[in-house]
C-alpha cells in the first residue's frame, strides 16, 4: 500500500480517537538516526488561518533535546496491531535502545521530516509556536492535580503547521 496526499480539511477520522486512544509516534531526526516517542494528548485545530496539531512532549524526554533544535517532524498513527509499538515507544528511551532496531518499524523520509510506512496517517508538521507550561498558567487547579499530585510535571506545548497529511491509499 502507498501513501495518498491529502488536504489537513480532507482527513477524516476523529481526533480524539487517533490521538487520545490510538496514539501517535512523533518522529525527529536524532543526528545519524531517527528517534521516536509515543504521545497521547494533542489536539488538531486552526490557529493563525492554518491547520495546525498540538503536541505536549515533557522536557526530559530524549526526543525533547531533537525536537527543540528541528524545524520539522512527523507524527504517525499505526493500525491497532502496533499497539506494543507504541507501548515500547512511550516506556522507553531512545538513550538506552535503538527504538526503529526494537520495533521493526520502517523509515521514510519526506524531504522534511521521518517517518513510518507502516502508518495509516502521518502528519508532517513545522513547529510554529512553543511555550512551557506553568502551575501559574493551571485555572482549574483539580484537574491537572488529579494527574499530578505534586504539581511538577509540566511539558511543553508545540503548535504546528501541518504542512502535508499522508494517508494509506
Amino acid at each position: 500500500m502507498s501513501f495518498k496526499e491529502i488536504s489537513a480539511y480532507e482527513l477524516k477520522n476523529n481526533p480524539f480517537q487517533l490521538i487520545g486512544k490510538d496514539w501517535g509516534l512523533v518522529t525527529v531526526n536524532a543526528g545519524e538516526k531517527v528517534n521516536m516517542m509515543t504521545v497521547s494528548w494533542g489536539g488538531v485545530g486552526i490557529m493563525w488561518n492554518q491547520p495546525v496539531a498540538y503536541t505536549f512532549i515533557r522536557p526530559q524526554r530524549y526526543t525533547f533535546d531533537y525536537l527543540e533544535r528541528d524545524e520539522f517532524f512527523s507524527i504517525s498513527f499505526l493500525p491497532e496491531e502496533y499497539r506494543k509499538v507504541l507501548s515500547l515507544c512511550g516506556s522507553k528511551s531512545g538513550r538506552d535502545i535503538d527504538k526503529v532496531k526494537e520495533t521493526g518499524l520502517t523509515v521514510e523520509n519526506d524531504e522534511k521530516a521521518p517517518y513510518f510506512r507502516e502508518a495509516k496517517i502521518v502528519l508532517i508538521c513545522r513547529k510554529m509556536y512553543g511555550q512551557n507550561l506553568n502551575k501559574e498558567s493551571v485555572v482549574d487547579k483539580t484537574v491537572f492535580s488529579s494527574y499530578n499530585a505534586d504539581s511538577s510535571d509540566y511539558h511543553k506545548m508545540y503548535i504546528s503547521k501541518i504542512e502535508k497529511v499522508l494517508v494509506k491509499e
